[in-house]
């Protein structure tokens, strides 16, 4: 049983910030901002690929709910919503989740660095996704 799964059996604290019969949401003990939250869906999904519809509406119906009451209860002007799908992409835990991360003006995060299409590469990139 993955990490999460017992967090939301219970048998691991957390500070829980909402709460449903599909989502758990709670403060991520190593958070970028204070109020960094993980919002994850009760059952056991590994990525987004494996969730069902009705659990992706409901996981993403509570992370609008959560970002709204982060924004007026800590008073941010904003907040990043982030899912990184596979180990590749940054995932520790294996059990879908999303990070509700609060920003301040200097609060020293960045944007992602951005690159750009060589000649020719953006064409062949939508080939392959078209094919």
């Amino acid at each position: 049983m993955c990490i999460f799964c017992k967090i939301i059996n219970g048998e691991i604290p957390c500070h829980r910030v909402y709460e449903d019969e599909k989502v758990l949401a709670f403060l991520d003990i190593k958070p970028l901002n204070p109020g960094h939250t993980l919002v994850v869906p009760k059952k056991h999904y590994e990525n987004i690929e494996e969730i069902n519809e009705e659990d992706l509406i409901a996981l993403i119906l509570a992370i609008k709910k959560i970002g709204l009451l982060i924004k007026e209860k800590l008073g941010v002007a904003g907040y990043n919503v982030s899912e990184n799908n596979g180990e590749v992409a940054g995932q520790e835990v294996p059990h879908l989740h999303f990070h509700i991360i609060p920003r301040h003006n200097g609060d020293g995060l960045g944007p992602w660095p951005r690159k750009g299409y060589q000649d020719g590469e953006a064409e062949e990139v939508v080939k392959k996704l078209l094919a």
